[in-house]
């Protein structure tokens, strides 16, 4: 039998990605997927694997050169992400989340603040996060409440955050918060630095969640939390379009992550029906079975090749926010079709929470709500169709 099905094949990946792309499956196999289930169980925070992956270049090496990154590209982040979420997504979630936000920093803030936060990321001395959702609001990004109130020498920020990664593990977080009240409501948001000891700032963990328990996500709570002027990021005003252009970039590296938990589906279904017997046959000569396989394969190839052209449409600035939301929308939905497939042609087994497949269908559920939800993105593709 064929254990090897070849799903995440390097023919799709530049030639210049392609090392990283084998240090990253490498790191997954000797440090991810031996500990995937024993995270998931204990439910807390790998910080063994993140340090492993900060030693091995893997952790925020997005990060500019000149500031102590690798500069990596965004195929080279899509490459690392179907091998990290292959491997497990709680920790292949935290690994990428460590230095969420960075970008944000690196491509609108200033010098200073680049040596001053985003360098200490890129050397694994600190871990960031992005805090943009509130409890009561997730996909409108022009309805967020969270205010930052302009006062001497700087601001202070009132407000609620919530699904926020590392809000409480995290050094510093980039916060989205109102600033203006004009009829442009676009034009009404700014993003600050905002470090996690300052006064005013208290996180703590959301409760357990059903899936990826191998990361963690906070809720904060911000009264009069005093920023300084210099921790505005950019102009004032100008939060939305940028996490606009950012959304487009990360929606493309999520789809690696539906791609990921694919692959991690279709093989663990193909090995399941090989080794099991029903009805004195191997359960792989049902022909159901196979055109359950078949679909399994097609739907992943068809994914995979939409994220990659969305990757490459990305890198040439080539109507970015299309291709973004259809490789986003179509990785992380095949995710949940193949995950749910698998876990029917385990039958009873699959509800078995020591499986693999039991843990990648809980964690499917997630991408796909995540960085915008599947229905977002729909609108997102039909209005930039036009």
């Amino acid at each position: 039998m064929n254990t090897d099905l070849g799903l995440l094949d390097e023919s799709l990946v530049p030639e210049h990605a392609r090392d990283v792309k084998r240090e990253a499956r490498e790191f997954a196999q000797e440090h991810i997927a031996p500990v995937a289930q024993e995270h998931f169980e204990a439910d807390d925070y790998p910080w063994e694997v993140l340090e492993a992956g900060q030693e091995a270049g893997l952790v925020g090496q997005d990060i500019p050169e000149e500031y102590g990154g690798r500069g990596l590209d965004i195929y080279q982040l899509l490459a690392i992400a179907e091998e990290f979420y292959r491997a497990d997504a709680g920790i292949g979630l935290t690994l990428m989340l460590a230095s969420f936000g960075n970008e944000l920093v690196y491509d609108y803030g200033s010098d200073e603040q680049c040596e001053e936060y985003v360098r200490p990321v890129a050397e694994g001395e600190q871990i960031s996060g992005l805090a943009v959702s509130e409890p009561q609001t997730g996909s409108d990004l022009a309805g967020m409440t969270t205010k930052a109130e302009k006062v001497d020498g700087g601001y202070e920020i009132t407000g609620e955050k919530y699904w926020v990664g590392n809000a409480v593990e995290g050094d510093w977080l980039t916060v989205y918060a109102k600033t203006g009240d004009s009829d442009d409501r676009y034009g009404n948001y700014s993003l600050f630095i905002v470090e996690t000891d300052s006064e005013g700032y208290e996180a703590e963990h959301i409760p357990e969640k059903m899936g990826m328990r191998g990361s963690k996500q906070g809720h904060i709570v911000m009264e009069d939390c005093f920023v300084p002027e210099e921790n505005l990021v950019g102009a004032e005003g100008g939060g939305f379009y940028m996490l606009a252009d950012f959304f487009n970039h990360g929606r493309v590296v999520v789809g690696g992550h539906g791609i990921g938990l694919a692959a991690a589906a279709i093989e663990e279904a193909w090995e399941f029906v090989h080794d099991r017997e029903a009805f004195d046959r191997n359960i792989s000569e049902f022909q159901s079975v196979q055109h359950d396989l078949a679909d399994m394969r097609t739907e992943f190839e068809a994914a995979r090749s939409l994220n990659w052209r969305a990757a490459e449409k990305l890198a040439n600035h080539e109507n970015a926010g299309l291709w973004a939301a259809m490789a986003k929308l179509k990785s992380t939905e095949t995710a949940v079709d193949c995950a749910e497939t698998g876990m029917q042609l385990h039958g009873g087994r699959s509800i078995l929470t020591e499986r693999r497949i039991a843990r990648v269908y809980r964690d499917v559920r997630i991408p796909v709500i995540y960085e915008g939800a599947s229905e977002v993105q729909r609108n997102l593709i039909y209005r930039q169709s036009q």
